[in-house]
This record gives C-alpha cells, sequence and structure tokens, in this order.
C-alpha cells in the first residue's frame, strides 16, 4: 500500500516537473534537515575527527561509524521531507485548481444574475408598452403609441421607426406612422421598399447589420428607391394567427447598430402591438356597425339626431342657415309585393349610394331615417340652394335604371325640406317641419320637392 502510493506520488511529482512547475522555495526548506542540529552534527564531527587525530587516533573507527549511521538516517529522512513537500506542493496546485473554479463558476453565476437583471428590466418595458396599448381605442392613437414606445425601447436620435399597415380591403401595404427620434419624418416608399417587400414575402424577422455586405438585396435598387442612408436595420412582421397585419421596421445610418437581441425584442414589442391593432380594428368596425345602417353604410338614425345640435349650434355662431332634407322613396311596398323583399334591398341600396355620390360637401350627413326613408343634413346651405339640389337628386334617382329580376325599373322619391333657424329653432321641430313637406310631396303626387 505504502509502495503503491509512493509510486503515485513520484509519477505526481515528474508530471509536476516535466510541465515546468519546480518546487517552491517553501518546500525545498521543508525538505531539508534542521539547521541548528546539522550544525551541531557537524561541530560533533570536528571535535571527533581533532580528538582522533592528535590524542586517539583509533578512535577514527568511531568517527567512521557514526557518520555511516547518520547517512542512514539522514538518507530516508531526506526522501520522506521530499516526499512531503511534493504532497504539499500537491495540495497547493489542487487549492488553485479549485480556487479558479469557483472563480470561473462565480463568473457564470454573475453573467446569469445579469441576463435575469436584463430581462426583468425587459419585461418592465413592455408592461408598460401593454399598459400604455391598452388605453388606445382608435387604430391612429394605437399606431402613434407602438411607434412611440417602440423609439423609446430600441430607437435613437438617429433611428428612423415606420409602421406598416395592410388596407383591411386592398390588401395593400401603406404607412401608418413615421417618426425620426421623437420627431415625424416623411417616407418616400410609401409601400415599402426592397426590405419590407422580402418581408412581405418571408413574413420573417428580418436583421440586416450591413446593407452593404447583405448578399440578400441589391445595393443599387436600395439606393435609387429611398434617399435615406440606410446601413442596418430590424423589422418585424404584425401577425395574430395566420393574419398578417402590418411591419414594424427601425433603420439606421450606422452599420452593426443592431443585434439579434433586438430583433428578438422587436418581436415581442411587435406581436403586443399586432393584439393591440386588431382591437382598434375590431372596434372601429364595432363603431362604425353602431353608427351606420348594414345595407346602404349609411348613417342611422341614433349618429344624426347626435350631430344635429352641434351642427345647429355652429349655424348661430357663423350666422348662417342649415337646411334639412326628409326623403321617402315613392310605392316601395311595390317593390317588394312585386318583386320580393330583396329587390327592396338592392332598392335601398342603389337609392343610398346615389345619395352618398351627390351630397359630398364638407359637413353633409346622409342618413337612413327608417324604413324607405332617408335624411340629408347640410350645414351653410339657405333654402333656395336647398331646392336646387333637392331638385337635381331628384331627377338623377328618377333616371336612374334597377334591374330586379331582369326587368328594367325606375325608383322616385318625394322630398321635404325645413331650413333652420327661419323654418324651426329646435331639431324636433326642423325634423317635424321638413317631415310634413314630405306628407306635402306625397299628397300632391309624389316624385316632386316641397318645402316648408
Amino acid at each position: 500500500m505504502i509502495a503503491t502510493q509512493k509510486k503515485q506520488l513520484s509519477k505526481k511529482l515528474s508530471e509536476s516537473h516535466t510541465l515546468g512547475q519546480p518546487l517552491s522555495n517553501s518546500t525545498c526548506r521543508r525538505g531539508q534537515p534542521p539547521f541548528i542540529q546539522l550544525t551541531l552534527l557537524f561541530i560533533t564531527l570536528i571535535v571527533f575527527f581533532i580528538y582522533a587525530t592528535f590524542f586517539n587516533q583509533p578512535f577514527f573507527v568511531f568517527i567512521t561509524i557514526g557518520m555511516l549511521g547518520c547517512l542512514f538516517y539522514l538518507v530516508p529522512l531526506r526522501y520522506h521531507l521530499v516526499m512531503k513537500g511534493a504532497e504539499a506542493q500537491l495540495q497547493v496546485q489542487d487549492c488553485h485548481e479549485r480556487t479558479n473554479l469557483t472563480h470561473s463558476e462565480t463568473h457564470q453565476e454573475g453573467e446569469v444574475i445579469e441576463a435575469f437583471r436584463k430581462k426583468i428590466v425587459s419585461y418592465s418595458k413592455l408592461k408598460v408598452l401593454t399598459e400604455e396599448l391598452s388605453l388606445c381605442l382608435t387604430l391612429d392613437d394605437t399606431s402613434k403609441t407602438l411607434s412611440s414606445e417602440a423609439n423609446k425601447l430600441l430607437g435613437g436620435r438617429e433611428t428612423t421607426i415606420i409602421l406598416y399597415l395592410f388596407h383591411s380591403k386592398t390588401g395593400v401595404l401603406g404607412i401608418s406612422s413615421s417618426r425620426k427620434g421623437q420627431l415625424r419624418v416623411n417616407i418616400k416608399s410609401k409601400k415599402g421598399d426592397l426590405f419590407d417587400q422580402w418581408l412581405v414575402k418571408s413574413m420573417q424577422p428580418l436583421l440586416v447589420e450591413d446593407t452593404k455586405s447583405d448578399y440578400r438585396f441589391d445595393i443599387d435598387k436600395i439606393v435609387t428607391e429611398d434617399a435615406r442612408g440606410i446601413r442596418s436595420l430590424i423589422s418585424a412582421p404584425l401577425m395574430v394567427g395566420n393574419k398578417a397585419l402590418g411591419i414594424l421596421r427601425i433603420d439606421s445610418p450606422k452599420e452593426d447598430y443592431f443585434t439579434t437581441e433586438d430583433l428578438r425584442f422587436l418581436a415581442t414589442i411587435g406581436d403586443l402591438g399586432a393584439v393591440a391593432i386588431e382591437n382598434a380594428q375590431l372596434y372601429e368596425r364595432v363603431e362604425q356597425l353602431a353608427i351606420k345602417d348594414g345595407l346602404t353604410h349609411l348613417y342611422l338614425r341614433r349618429y344624426l339626431m347626435e350631430r344635429m345640435p352641434k351642427e345647429m349650434s355652429r349655424q348661430l355662431r357663423c350666422n348662417s342657415q342649415m337646411s334639412f332634407f326628409m326623403m321617402d322613396i315613392d310605392k316601395f311596398k311595390r317593390y317588394n309585393d312585386t318583386f320580393g323583399h330583396m329587390a327592396g334591398d338592392i332598392v335601398l341600396r342603389t337609392v343610398g349610394i346615389l345619395l352618398m355620390d351627390f351630397f359630398k360637401q364638407p359637413g353633409s350627413l346622409v342618413c337612413r331615417y327608417g324604413g324607405e326613408e332617408f335624411a340629408v343634413m347640410i350645414p351653410d346651405c339657405p333654402k333656395d340652394k336647398a331646392v336646387e339640389l333637392a331638385e337635381k337628386i331628384r331627377q338623377k334617382i328618377s333616371k336612374q335604371t334597377v334591374l330586379l329580376r331582369r326587368e328594367k325599373t325606375q325608383v322616385t322619391i318625394s322630398v321635404g325640406i325645413a331650413t333652420f333657424p327661419k323654418d324651426a329653432q329646435m331639431k324636433e321641430d326642423l325634423i317635424h317641419k321638413a317631415d310634413m313637406a314630405l306628407y306635402k310631396a306625397k299628397n300632391e303626387g309624389r316624385n316632386r320637392v316641397c318645402v316648408a
């Protein structure tokens, strides 16, 4: 057992000498006999030597025996001390290795803690972004908030943030918001440039560290499409499920400005923004359904009642007049009875489209008042001008051919007109006066215009 340990220790010693790691001075001092003992032994031998030389020469025999005994004692002692020193040196090296491992583990744990700290900071920023987006109801407010918060999280003074959205009907990509720093900026490529087109095709996050060295894009085309200096960019699609809503992009005139971590963070911002944008679109759609008729796409009577008092107050301040039309489709029941209720819907939709196309004056409001009745509010319009407009739209509708079950038919309307404040000063009275004028037109034979 002892011999095996000695062999292992000798092997470690040879390895340490091979690696060029000499024993330290303290180890060498521990491997030598104590200085006082050697001095006393040396003095004793000198005294014996002098005594044997001058007084008793046979005493050399005892000196020789003593020296041999010292040799037999010192050699194992020397070996033992050397082995102890080597063992101590190995223990010191082992302690150094453990210290290095401890330092390495501490460094790794520090990096992990720092990474967690950054994630906590990022999540707290995302929490603020989520709270800000939750306060936005309209699509315009949501777009501005998303681009502004993205600029705070990832942007800078020289970076440009662009939010593209797909049009709900045409599907064409268009700019919803663009800013450079805290200021709005005008972007020439309204439908996106080469980078945006690439992302539309792939619908994957895009990181370009240097536009001049990226093999995926043609530098010449990039320069001719937009005069802005773009050297690096990150871009992420805005998607909810499989539905693409738009693109959120940040570009910089400096190369290597963005990292993979920035792209990952932008993708997370894009996910939150996509949900907020979809909610805003749904809110606007619900709001439109609440104030617009689903068949004719005209405003409903409830919205007209909300708008009229405000417009009447404005007319009084401006010392102007506002005309109000009440219209009714003549003999509407005949279309339903002859061609069915689907034909009645076609007639209503046709008249609604003609009214929307005709009354395009600023502030004008066309609504479906109920059933086959329509109402039109025209600000800054005196009675004589209102009569002229009503006669034109009556003639235009009467000349319109409507195809019902492959049969060509004509539609006529009767119109009643009342003017504020000449005919009435309250909205209820104004509607009543226009309604009475409409009944007058009906009683006089329909397809005509009457005034209050």
